[in-house]
């Protein structure tokens, strides 16, 4: 319902993250007060406060803009903030405003009571990434999830093979063994993930660390305006309603369902499967937008047949993790 009503909502929108690092004393209390504030500006998104600080993917009635900075300029610590603005952006990315108190605003499974998290790394901006970025020695690594690397990255990156920024700290470490001393940057959707990883890397001993100011949002934004080189290939996966946004017109993955050249994730149209997997246009009439038969079989059952069934029935979503589906599981049926 909430969905449909913002589908046919013509206000424009504008879609926007943020987040900063700060010491809260009790987040609960923020929590409420910055619902109010964000509810009488028209905001829509999800946004994570706990005791580290805040993190927001939101969206922004366009013209009440104005009154959602000064609204964020009451917070003292949100004060001068960045706003990463989405490249892509059709104003449909959130459908309701959410807010949770979590332990941290990104699970990364740290104790940082053992090292300085406001050690961070370099941040760079666009020109100085693509100078920096040239030089042989450099290395360059995507701290997001393999799902979201799939479909888009910048060139000679490494991409971990891992699902969760937890898995990704650990995996990295591993794999530049040996290679403390050379430049080492990173880079995520919008920064966040960085600034948590450039601090634990410097700790770990890395001498040369860098970020990209920003994520590959400022990142292609700053690209554009300067008209410079943009080294990021394909799409920027998001999470929210569009599941992405074009940076450059290359296609660089697969159909999990038939294998021709697409970069459109979708979510299983069976909710007791909910699969994140990608699908192109003819997959998706010919599946009726499911991972496989199995769920599109299971989705035209009544309503109270899929009831009584899902605690008994599996499917690829609990079987798969995301992004893990590939074609020859399309015609399994799974019991």
């Amino acid at each position: 319902m909430l969905k449909q009503q913002l589908l046919q909502d013509s206000t424009p929108r504008t879609t926007l993250s943020f987040y900063q690092y700060y010491h809260l004393g009790n987040p609960f209390l923020f929590r409420d007060h910055f619902y109010t504030l964000l509810s009488e500006v028209g905001v829509l998104g999800r946004i994570y406060v706990s005791y580290e600080g805040v993190n927001g993917q939101v969206s922004v009635p366009s013209h009440l803009l104005e009154d959602f900075r000064s609204a964020m300029e009451t917070i003292t610590f949100l004060q001068d903030i960045r706003l990463n603005y989405a490249i892509e952006d059709d104003g449909k990315s959130f459908i309701k405003l959410i807010i949770k108190v979590r332990e941290k605003i990104v699970a990364d499974g740290l104790d940082d009571k053992t090292f300085d998290v406001t050690d961070k790394g370099v941040h760079l901006k666009a020109e100085d990434f693509n100078r920096l970025a040239d030089q042989p020695d450099t290395i360059i690594v995507d701290m997001r999830n393999h799902y979201e690397s799939e479909v888009g990255h910048f060139k000679n990156a490494l991409l971990p093979d891992v699902t969760t920024f937890r898995e990704a700290l650990p995996y990295v470490e591993k794999l530049l063994e040996g290679k403390k001393d050379v430049p080492l940057i990173m880079y995520c959707t919008g920064g966040i993930r960085c600034e948590k990883a450039s601090a634990y890397y410097k700790h770990k001993g890395f001498k040369n660390v860098y970020q990209v100011e920003g994520g590959i949002i400022e990142y292609a934004r700053r690209a554009k305006e300067l008209g410079i080189e943009n080294k990021f290939v394909g799409k920027n996966f998001v999470f929210d309603e569009r599941l992405g946004e074009k940076i450059s017109n290359d296609i660089i993955a697969q159909c999990h369902q038939c294998g021709k050249p697409c970069d459109t994730h979708a979510n299983c149209a069976n909710d007791a499967c909910h699969l994140l997997f990608i699908q192109c246009a003819e997959c998706t009439l010919k599946y009726q937008a499911c991972c496989s038969e199995n769920c599109m079989d299971f989705n035209a059952l009544p309503e109270e047949t899929k009831i009584a069934l899902r605690k008994t029935k599996v499917f690829n979503g609990t079987k798969v993790g995301k992004g893990r589906y590939k074609a020859h599981h399309r015609n399994h049926s799974l019991n």
